[in-house]
């Protein structure tokens, strides 16, 4: 009789939070391959060819690649949505002393890259990028930090995801507020309305999921012919599911059980192959030493990681928060290394930023690509020195056991 194989050194792998990370880098290098070889050409034309319908009253007829970028990528909004709403009511933000390290974090991870960005490009055309250094990739951070095992004190891992999560909750507010243009406030009228009665579903104690998705779809429709970035109606709609703070299984978290997969092995990965595909270009090695190339890598390699550590220390030193369980400041400068890795969220602003000018888009991703692992790789190898058993705390610590 055959030997039987043992699924489930396979079976843990697949479920463990590296695989979403590797699927996406292996996305990356893909997307890369095929953009310098003879398919390139093929591939930008698959995703500039246009789906959908269009008719008098509605018009819904995009190219691929604006699908992927507007509608499959709002469904990774919702899934943040999700995890910020989850963390809000039950999580490490469900209290100001628990909120308090992450925030403090997260603040000084976007504004110190973004002012970083701002003061070398200053007076430039590509100043209106300010924005793309200051976003954490979840996944990418995430991944790495699991791939340390028990090298890291399992609190640190708990840190990085709420941090990781304020982070994208400020790229998102960044993108409503400076990175949408044209407004048509009938149609936001509309969507306003709509997540209204969606709240008010969630007063009366509506359960069904259905119930809120698809008056979500609605509101996705009326903010993409808003002007707003459609993405946010991701966020919106995620924000009026219900949830509660016991150990029963709510709907908000019976939908995230649902979305982690196909976005993290779906949706992420095919943003990832669509909006990477950088065909390489002597300009864009010299695009490195301009404004642009050094705002980004700079912004991500050193603002990251100094303004993290920077008002993490001011939040301890006044007393609003404590280190980590276990984790003591260098711990805390390794996250900010790693939060630096500003893959998808980055490249997203960079399209926002630059749409229409390609070979600067293309000089931003690679910024963003470099910068990105450069960064990854300083976490990693920082956080593996370390002793896990290296402990810096604060006399408040004592006793504190989280985050």
């Amino acid at each position: 009789m055959a030997k039987l194989i043992n699924l489930k050194p396979f079976k843990e792998f697949f479920q463990s939070g590296s695989i979403g990370g590797l699927i996406l880098i292996g996305c990356v290098f893909i997307s890369m391959i095929i953009a310098n070889t003879d398919a390139g050409p093929a591939f930008e034309a698959l995703l500039a060819k246009e789906m959908g319908i269009h008719t008098d009253t509605l018009h819904l007829r995009y190219p691929i690649l604006l699908w992927i970028n507007d509608g499959l990528m709002a469904i990774f909004f919702l899934l943040v949505g999700l995890e910020i709403k989850r963390e809000l009511v039950e999580g490490e933000l469900s209290s100001l002393k628990k909120a308090a390290l992450p925030i403090f974090a997260a603040l000084g991870g976007v504004l110190v890259p973004a002012s970083i960005y701002f003061l070398i490009n200053k007076g430039t055309h590509t100043a209106s990028g300010w924005g793309i250094p200051m976003a954490t990739d979840i996944a990418f951070a995430i991944a790495i930090i699991n791939m340390l095992g028990d090298k890291v004190p399992a609190s640190l891992k708990i840190f990085l995801a709420a941090l990781a999560i304020v982070d994208d909750l400020m790229a998102i507010l960044v993108i409503a507020v400076f990175y949408s243009s044209n407004l048509h406030f009938e149609y936001l009228f509309y969507a306003g309305g709509i997540f209204l009665f969606l709240l008010a579903l969630n007063k009366v104690g509506v359960k069904s999921l259905w119930a809120y998705l698809i008056p979500g779809a609605f509101i996705w429709y009326f903010i993409h012919h808003s002007g707003v970035h459609a993405t946010i109606a991701g966020v919106l709609t995620a924000f009026a599911i219900p949830t509660t703070p016991d150990a029963k299984e709510s709907p908000l978290e019976k939908l995230e059980h649902i979305l982690v997969n196909p976005v993290n092995f779906f949706i992420m990965p095919l943003f990832a192959l669509a909006n990477t595909n950088i065909r390489f270009q002597s300009e864009m090695l010299e695009g490195l030493t301009t404004p642009l190339g050094i705002g980004i890598i700079a912004g991500l390699v050193l603002g990251k990681p100094i303004g993290i550590a920077t008002l993490s220390w001011l939040s301890v030193k006044l007393g609003f928060s404590n280190l980590p369980n276990r984790a003591g400041w260098k711990h805390v400068i390794g996250v900010g290394m790693l939060g630096g890795i500003g893959f998808t969220m980055s490249v997203f602003i960079a399209i926002l930023s630059f749409a229409g000018e390609n070979l600067i888009m293309a000089e931003a991703k690679f910024a963003i690509l470099l910068g990105s692992v450069v960064s990854g790789a300083l976490g990693y190898t920082w956080l593996s020195l370390l002793d896990k058993k290296t402990v810096v705390r604060s006399r408040h610590q004592a006793t504190e056991t989280t985050v």
